[in-house]
């Protein structure tokens, strides 16, 4: 199973900002846990799981990356998706 995306989601991440293209589950993933601007929120909780769920094979890669685009939505920094 691929656990890459398509098309990539652009964020604004980090300290200072930059502009960053996440175009897989792990990166998904690791971008959450180091990196998120919000320590919790419904959306970050529902796509880490969604993420946990692609990676054991019970969800498609897709299903995590319209969680994390609503997560970067949550957070305020989805740039494009």
């Amino acid at each position: 199973m691929s656990k890459s995306w398509k098309n990539p989601v652009l964020i604004s991440i980090g300290e200072p900002p930059v502009e960053t293209a996440i175009d897989s589950v792990q990166a998904a993933s690791w971008a959450m846990i180091e990196d998120w601007p919000l320590d919790e929120g419904p959306a970050l909780d529902r796509a880490l799981h969604a993420c946990t769920c692609v990676i054991e094979g019970k969800r498609k890669a897709e299903d995590a990356r319209a969680a994390f685009v609503a997560a970067a939505e949550e957070a305020g920094i989805l740039i494009r998706a």
